[in-house]
């Protein structure tokens, strides 16, 4: 049985992919067949405003670098596999994905799947996180879940304050009128 060692581009090119995978947040998966290369920069800018990154990859490098990959995920690394790399949330990049494969109207760009957090996705679920609203937003309504009961509390003690204060101050110029 013939053996051969890995050439040392391709080893150098796993360790990069590994090197991006250690520091996302999450990759989404996609057919990358029929796209131009202008339109591939076009989606590169799109994505870099998302903070995300997109490389077409090799499957046989992608499987090497992720080291072991679910049976889920593995099922999507068939045909050509191009990668957006989510360097924060996935939610901004998946938005773009989607828009622009929309704008572009070729059905042989589709989405895969996506890797976040070591679960694997897929493209409903991907197009169903597009659908959340960005990670600031989300945090300004928890925070305003939170902060409501407190407002609320306070603008209640404000008033019962207000209204004991009108009270005493309604007594004290009862008093004043009685005594002159």
């Amino acid at each position: 049985m013939y053996t051969k060692d890995p050439r040392p581009e391709k080893v150098e090119k796993v360790a990069q992919i590994a090197a991006h995978l250690s520091q996302c947040a999450g990759i989404i998966l996609t057919n990358h067949r029929g796209l131009t290369v202008h339109e591939i920069t076009q989606l590169r800018s799109a994505l870099r405003d998302s903070g995300a990154e997109y490389h077409v990859v090799k499957n046989t490098l992608l499987r090497r670098a992720l080291g072991e990959t679910p049976d889920s995920l593995a099922a999507l690394l068939h045909g050509p596999t191009a990668i957006a790399i989510c360097h924060q949330s996935p939610i901004e990049p998946a938005k773009a994905l989607i828009g622009y494969f929309r704008e572009l109207r070729k059905p042989e760009v589709v989405i895969k799947g996506a890797w976040i957090g070591g679960t694997v996705y897929d493209v409903e679920q991907v197009t169903a996180l597009s659908k959340l609203p960005p990670r600031p937003v989300i945090l300004g309504q928890v925070l305003g879940t939170i902060q409501a009961p407190l407002t609320n509390l306070a603008g209640t003690l404000n008033g019962v304050l207000s209204e004991f204060a009108r009270t005493l101050q309604a007594l004290a110029d009862q008093r004043s009128s009685q005594t002159v």
